[in-house]
């Protein structure tokens, strides 16, 4: 039984792929895909996996043997592929807000859930989004959770980092040796998740007839009005409607080269880490013919011997 992890990240349309899931569940067993979302890992599934005072008793070693127990029914129930997405599995948005940095435990974090697995886990499928946008959804999702507006300093940080998202897939590819990865865009897949399922898995997927834009970011209004209720001032925010983009011109055209550095990267084969996805659907051009004149061809280029001259 294959086991494909989609792990996110945060803010790359996560929470509408696990309602996408949940809406298409019979169509996908179908296809002998089981599916494990939130709401089935958040009960308690991988409680222990991450040693706390707090919990004592539980252990990784635990965990391993109510991974195993779980996956054996999987298998006794005719999956063939079980696919199991969570974004916490690698860090936070919240925590990357707070610490300016993305996702930098995401390594730690995935080992821990490799051993859990037993290292057999087949697949990692992440979504990536351009920084500037990722930030600015993460900062507005982190300050409707009572979290400081960051500052100037941060912002500064944050634009500076040399840690990208090439590093966060380096990670997983040192951390889940054994496994394939395999990124998405948020740019191309937000609104398909049926075409995200289908790269995960490899097989078909139910068409996607819903429209699913769950767990947005709130806009300025909405943020000031959080601010305000919270006792904090809410002209740390412009007064203004639409999303929050708090990166200045030039914060957010080194966000975008950095983007742009990892999709070279990952088009060039990722140093045979990773698998960039490309949606080839379009790169066709249509049945009707652009419009203009059909006959006109190389014959026309006389008429430039008739253009004025000077003089």
């Amino acid at each position: 039984m294959d086991i494909i992890m989609h792990v996110g990240a945060h803010r790359t349309a996560t929470t509408s792929f696990q309602s996408y899931l949940r809406a298409n569940s019979d169509a996908i067993t179908t296809s002998q895909t089981g599916v494990w979302g939130p709401l089935r890992i958040r009960k308690g599934l991988f409680s222990g996996i991450f040693p706390s005072p707090k919990l004592p008793g539980r252990s990784p070693e635990r965990v391993k043997g109510r991974v195993a127990l779980q996956l054996a029914r999987a298998r006794e129930a005719g999956m063939a592929r079980l696919v199991l997405s969570e974004e916490n599995m690698i860090g936070s948005s919240r925590h990357c807000v707070r610490t300016g940095l993305l996702f930098p435990a995401a390594g730690d974090r995935m080992a821990r859930y490799c051993a859990a697995f037993d290292g057999k886990i087949t697949r990692i499928m992440l979504n990536i989004r351009s920084p500037e946008t990722w930030w600015a959804s993460a900062a507005s999702y982190a300050v409707s959770r009572g979290h400081d507006v960051p500052d100037q300093t941060k912002l500064d940080k944050i634009a500076s980092a040399q840690r990208s998202w090439r590093d966060v897939i380096t990670d997983l590819a040192c951390a889940v040796p054994n496994a394939e990865i395999k990124v998405a865009t948020f740019e191309e897949y937000a609104g398909r998740p049926d075409a995200l399922l289908a790269e995960a898995t490899g097989v078909a997927a139910p068409v996607n007839r819903d429209h699913f834009w769950l767990n947005r970011a709130p806009d300025l209004p909405a943020l000031r009005t959080i601010l305000a209720e919270g006792g904090q001032d809410p002209d740390l925010l412009p007064d203004a409607t639409g999303r929050w983009n708090p990166f200045t011109d030039a914060q957010a055209t080194a966000l975008r080269e950095t983007y742009c550095d990892d999709l070279f990267w990952l088009t060039a084969g990722a140093d045979g880490l990773a698998q960039l996805t490309e949606n080839n659907a379009r790169e066709r051009a249509g049945t009707s013919q652009p419009s203009g004149d059909p006959k006109k061809g190389h014959s026309h280029d006389s008429r430039q011997r008739y253009m004025a001259q000077s003089g």
